[in-house]
């Protein structure tokens, strides 16, 4: 009983209490937002909506999978880093078989259907945890030859391959979020700023090449539309409409579940997922926005932090990916909503609507919770009475 007691302490102790609570924070503000953007659409008899019991599922089952994974050694999980690799692959490569689409985009087969349920799973959203772990172990293993051309084209066909499978299955958004990632991971671990000098400059010759035979139709309209709003009414209603109920929501809001277009159904189109700040900003003005953006920052930094306490280059360097996905799906989506960035399918992490998104960004947590727990750097403590040294946690 003893021994159960002091393993208990042992893991209660060892919890990162600030990173969860901020991931808990952010997730219940945004279930709150979610349910308000949901309530229109919710039918004769409905309690409550079904996109935000799926978030509440999702974060719940999310929430107990991190706890877990915090508990195992890192160094296990980054010993299965092949394993874990061939498994998100084969879960992309399914989507060329059985991969679904929404209604608006019946050609991107970016879902899959759970066998027995009326639930849909995104395997990008696993391949991205996936590629933090497997990116920061080849990392690792060739920290002493990041120079040499050959490792160097090596990373970049490890980075290539789960974008590029993302991209053909038609979803252009997580594609970038994977290039990144990946290009922040290899400047964290040292490689020299010429290489990136020289994939910039290999990316504008590129350009036209891209714009004719890589961006289909509708991503080209949107880019468009930017440039000429007035040219593509359609195509820029969503981030119009969205723009619309941002301003309109002025410092403090028009009050939850009061906002005039979050509470019409479908007045902006995906108002609970991609257009999620579009509602805070209605219904609870810029201070809402702030606050919701704070949290975020606030989770990168923590993240940030564990990565800069790690004994270890590769810990560090996975700590950091998972920031950067963040990081820059946070500034994408808050673009997106301003109409400074096209619309690309970019989520707001903790607070948009969507089960997969959800539960995977926990199993992100979980991985940086191990690494808090298992990895950090311990400060030296003399004992007078023994003369010896010994060490603590800081």
């Amino acid at each position: 009983m003893r021994t159960l007691i002091h393993k208990l302490k042992e893991a209660v102790a060892g919890t990162d209490f600030l990173l969860l609570l901020l991931c808990l924070s952010a997730s219940v503000f945004g279930i709150v937002m979610v349910y308000s953007a949901t309530r229109p659409a919710m039918a004769e008899g409905e309690t409550f909506p079904r996109d935000a019991r799926a978030m509440i599922l999702a974060v719940g089952l999310g929430v107990m999978i991190a706890l877990v994974v915090s508990l195992v050694d890192y160094h296990f999980i980054s010993r299965l880093f092949p394993f874990i690799g061939a498994v998100c692959i084969l879960l992309m490569g399914l989507l060329f078989f059985i991969g679904v689409g929404p209604a608006e985009r019946p050609d991107a087969k970016t879902w899959i259907k759970v066998p027995g349920t009326s639930f849909f799973f995104q395997p990008s959203e696993l391949l991205k945890i996936g590629f933090i772990i497997t990116f920061g172990m080849h990392l690792e293993l060739v920290r002493d030859k990041l120079d040499r051309l050959f490792h160097l084209a090596l990373l970049l066909l490890h980075a290539a391959v789960p974008a590029g499978l993302v991209l053909l299955s038609g979803d252009m958004g997580s594609a970038l979020v994977f290039l990144f990632m990946a290009a922040v991971m290899l400047f964290c671990a040292g490689v020299k700023l010429r290489w990136f000098f020289l994939g910039g400059g290999i990316l504008l010759a590129a350009a036209p090449f891209i714009w004719r035979f890589v961006f289909d139709s509708i991503q080209k309209d949107r880019i468009l539309g930017l440039i000429y709003p007035d040219l593509y009414p359609d195509v820029m209603m969503q981030q119009n409409r969205g723009m619309r109920a941002i301003t309109s929501g002025g410092l403090t809001g028009q009050g939850l579940f009061h906002g005039a277009l979050t509470q019409i159904d479908n007045a902006i189109p995906e108002a609970e997922n991609d257009m999620i700040l579009t509602c805070i900003g209605e219904e609870l003005g810029l201070v809402g926005c702030a606050a919701a953006l704070l949290l975020l920052l606030a989770i990168v930094w923590r993240v940030v932090a564990v990565g800069r306490k790690s004994r270890t280059d590769g810990t560090a360097i996975m700590c950091y990916g998972f920031a950067a996905m963040l990081a820059f799906q946070t500034v994408v989506n808050v673009g997106m909503c301003l109409m400074l960035l096209p619309v690309v399918g970019i989520t707001l992490p903790f607070f948009s609507a969507g089960g997969s998104s959800n539960l995977c960004v926990y199993i992100g947590v979980g991985l940086i919770l191990s690494i808090y727990r298992f990895d950090r750097e311990k400060a030296a403590v003399n004992f007078r009475m023994t003369n010896q040294t010994a060490f603590s946690e800081y």
